[in-house]
């Protein structure tokens, strides 16, 4: 896997985005009335249009449009890295009421037999970098995850993040909860060993990659699979999730 070029973004973004899978599964989600969302044009591939050198880094939301097609063109006036969506749930004065519960399993949160932690890989310089086995660990991870959550959610979405994977709750209820209920659920997810991101459940990181979308530093397409599809997946093989320019 590898970054994702600027002629190569823009390629998926105009050939490859596919608008009605974005808008099935976000009415799957529901809650759209002001649905918030955001990119970022190189903050880590350092590959950006250079009349955006300034903001390359930062989050930039995008807030005002009228339809998803507003929302695509946006997204290839700044060619980005990642595009993302608010997991937040707001009325029209902007104030929060709610959010969506999702849970971010990510490679660099397992320790990997032959790289080890995160900590040693940037001591030697791999950064946010994995290997085949540290991604089928945290395939197995997401598995057990699922198995764990049905017993107290109906309602489970799972996504192929591009580095690893997202579980989302679209339990109505779930979107009522508290912050410190979703932090309180999440400490007790970790303390049952599942090694999730907690930034993410507890709703500090409000922000998650929108399905269907280029995950820029990896040239992958996320994905939504089945639980019945997880097990066998392979996002070094699987069609759905390369894009055509690979």
């Amino acid at each position: 896997m590898r970054y994702s070029s600027l002629s190569e973004r823009e390629n998926f973004y105009k050939h490859e985005f596919n608008l009605t899978k974005v808008g099935d599964w976000l009415h799957k989600r529901g809650h759209l009335d002001f649905l918030v969302f955001a990119v970022v044009i190189g903050r880590h591939t350092k590959i950006f249009p250079p009349r955006y050198i300034k903001d390359a880094s930062t989050t930039i939301i995008i807030d005002d449009y009228e339809k998803l097609e507003d929302v695509k063109n946006t997204i290839l006036g700044f060619i980005p890295e990642s595009v993302y969506y608010d997991r937040n749930i707001y009325n029209k004065e902007n104030e929060i009421l709610g959010q969506e519960l999702a849970f971010d399993l990510d490679p660099e949160n397992i320790e990997c037999p032959i790289h080890g932690t995160l900590e040693n890989k940037m001591k030697n310089r791999q950064g946010l970098s994995f290997c085949e086995l540290e991604l089928k660990m945290v395939k197995k991870e997401t598995i057990k995850l699922y198995e764990e959550l049905k017993s107290s959610f109906s309602k489970l979405e799972i996504i192929y993040s591009g580095r690893g994977f997202h579980i989302h709750v679209l339990d109505e209820d779930s979107f009522c909860w508290s912050y410190s209920r979703r932090k309180e659920f999440a400490n007790q997810i970790r303390n049952r060993g599942f090694l999730i991101d907690k930034w993410v459940t507890s709703g500090s990181m409000r922000l998650i990659r929108l399905p269907f979308s280029l995950h820029g530093m990896v040239s992958r397409v996320v994905t939504p699979l089945t639980f019945s599809e997880l097990e066998s997946f392979d996002p070094i093989e699987d069609e759905r999730s390369i894009p055509k320019f690979l």
